[in-house]
């Protein structure tokens, strides 16, 4: 099954802001994750959030990039007809910004 990858508004301005080689690591582990998004205990790639600097992101699934300190969090839209990877946030962890981002975009 493919996952067709969407992405926030805000979350597109934010990965065209990246240093160009910091935003290819980015896009090269987007579509590498894309391939199987779903959490990891359903065999995927992604990592599910929880309660994070008091946001409730449950549902949410991130992405780790820890030489880069970038988060890239994201939800799956799936029903019968659509299979969608949709990216909400891409920032830097610093000060759990990326989380408190993704309660206000979730």
């Amino acid at each position: 099954m493919e996952w067709k990858i969407k992405y926030h508004p805000l979350a597109e301005e934010e990965l065209s802001k990246l240093d160009g080689s910091v935003r290819k690591i980015v896009l090269k582990g987007i579509i590498k994750v894309s391939a199987n998004p779903k959490s990891q205990s359903e065999g995927g790639y992604g990592k599910p959030l929880g309660n994070k600097s008091n946001n409730n992101l449950s549902g949410l699934l991130k992405i780790k990039y820890r030489d880069i300190g970038i988060r890239v969090v994201y939800k799956l839209v799936e029903d019968e007809e659509t299979h969608e990877m949709y990216i909400l946030v891409i920032s830097a962890r610093a000060d759990n910004e990326v989380y408190n981002l993704a309660g206000k975009r979730k």
